[in-house]
C-alpha cells in the first residue's frame, strides 16, 4: 500500500439524506475548499445524487470549476472582491452573492440578467451588508429587478456561535435576520437561509427555507457535545504503510529536539507522512494512530515527511497499515480526536490533509 486519503462517497450520500430528513427543508451541500479536503467535484456529484437541491462554494473560481466538471444544478457562490469576473459566473448559471450597492452596480454593468442573493451581516461582523446599509442594498436590488438586471433568488446570513446552542448571539442573530427580511418587503426570494450545520441540526427555528450543510455532510460533528446521534458517517480515512519498526533503548530521544525520551526500552515505528501532507505539527506527542489493531501514541515532533509512534515492544512488519484517522468504527482515532489533541477543530484536520497524498474514492 501507499499513503493515501480514502473518501467514501456512499457515506456522503448517506449523510446528505440523513440531514435532509432531519430538517425537513431543502439543503445546500457546501463543497468549498475542495470539498473540505474530500474533493469538490466528487462530493458535489454525490450530494446531487442524494437529493441536495443546492451546492455552495466560496469563490467564483470554485463555482466555475464545478461547472467545467459538468455540474448543472443550483449553485451559490458568496466570496468575491472588487473587479471579480461576475460575467463569467452569470454566464455559467451561478447564483452570486452581493453585500453592497457597489457590488450590485458591478453585476448590473455586465449587462447580463443575473441570479443574485443578498447577504445581511446579523452579527458575525464578517461578510454581508451592515444593518445601516441594508435599506440601500434592498432598494438597489428592487431597482435591478424592475429593470431586468437580475432576479433576487435569496436572502441569507451566517451564525457566529451555532455550535454553542446557549450562546446569546444565536437569538440575537435570528432576530436580526427576521428584521432584515421585514425590511426587504417587496422582494420575493426563492430561499431565505441562515442555518449552517450546527444550527440546522440544533435550532429548528433557524431553518427557514434552506439549510447550508458543510461539515455535517462529511460525517463530522459540527457541535461536539451537543449534537444528537443522526447516524452520520465520517467519509474520510487517512492511512499509510509503516515504513520501519525498530527497538530503541531507555534514554533514547525521539525526533527533533528530543521532546520525548523513552523511559524504558521500547520499539518505535516510522510513518512516512508529515506536516507537508497536513499532519498538524501541533499534534506532536499527543495524537494517536491505529497500528496492527492497537492505538499507538505519536512520540516526538511530527516532521515534514514523517513521524514516529511508540509500538510498545511490538515489531509489526514494514507495510503494516497505519490509520491516522477515520470513522472510529474499528478502534482508529477520528478527525475530532486529532482536533482535540491539536487544539483546533475537525474542519482544519480534514481541509489541511493532502499535500502529496492521493485521494482514492470508494463506494462502501
Amino acid at each position: 500500500m501507499f499513503p493515501e486519503i480514502v473518501v467514501d462517497l456512499a457515506a456522503v450520500r448517506h449523510n446528505v439524506r440523513a440531514l435532509r430528513e432531519h430538517t425537513g427543508v431543502a439543503s445546500m451541500t457546501v463543497v468549498k475548499a475542495d470539498g473540505y479536503g474530500h474533493g469538490m467535484v466528487e462530493v458535489a456529484r454525490a450530494a446531487r445524487e442524494a437529493g441536495s437541491e443546492w451546492i455552495g462554494v466560496a469563490t467564483l473560481d470554485e463555482a466555475l470549476a464545478l461547472r467545467s466538471a459538468g455540474d448543472r444544478g443550483r449553485l451559490l457562490c458568496w466570496l468575491t472582491f472588487p473587479g471579480a469576473d461576475w460575467a463569467a459566473a452569470i454566464d455559467a448559471d451561478v447564483d452570486v452573492t452581493a453585500y453592497t450597492v457597489a457590488e450590485l452596480d458591478e453585476i448590473a454593468a455586465t449587462g447580463r440578467p443575473a441570479r443574485v442573493q443578498l447577504k445581511i451581516d446579523t452579527g458575525l461582523s464578517r461578510g454581508g451588508a451592515t444593518r445601516d446599509s441594508w435599506p440601500a442594498v434592498v432598494e438597489r436590488a428592487k431597482q435591478g429587478e424592475r429593470d431586468g438586471s437580475w432576479r433576487i433568488t435569496g436572502i441569507w446570513s451566517h451564525f457566529a456561535a451555532s455550535d454553542e446552542p446557549d450562546h446569546p448571539a444565536n437569538d440575537a442573530q435570528e432576530q436580526a435576520f427576521l428584521e432584515a427580511l421585514e425590511l426587504a418587503d417587496g422582494l420575493d426570494p426563492e430561499v431565505r437561509h441562515l442555518a449552517n450545520s450546527a444550527a440546522g441540526i440544533l435550532r429548528p427555528s433557524s431553518r427557514f427555507d434552506l439549510v447550508r450543510f458543510g461539515l455535517a455532510s462529511y460525517g463530522l460533528d459540527p457541535a461536539p457535545g451537543h449534537t444528537p446521534d443522526l447516524g452520520l458517517v465520517p467519509a474520510m480515512t487517512v492511512r499509510a504503510p509503516l515504513a520501519l519498526a525498530k527497538p530503541i533503548p531507555a534514554g533514547a530521544g525521539v525526533s527533533y529536539g528530543h521532546t520525548w525520551v523513552a523511559d524504558t526500552p521500547t520499539t518505535v515505528g516510522l510513518v512516512p507522512i508529515g506536516y507537508a501532507e497536513g499532519v498538524l505539527r501541533s499534534a506532536s506527542n499527543a495524537a494517536r494512530v491505529l497500528v496492527d489493531g492497537k492505538q499507538r501514541a505519536v512520540r516526538g515532533r511530527i516532521c515534514m515527511d514523517q513521524f514516529v509512534v511508540d509500538l510498545g515492544g511490538d515489531l509489526p512488519d514494514p507495510g503494516t497499515e497505519v490509520v491516522l484517522f477515520g470513522r472510529g468504527a474499528h478502534g482508529e482515532p477520528t478527525a475530532q480526536d486529532w482536533a482535540e489533541v491539536a487544539g483546533t477543530i475537525s474542519y482544519e484536520i480534514v481541509t489541511r490533509i493532502g499535500g502529496r497524498l492521493p485521494r482514492r474514492y470508494v463506494d462502501a
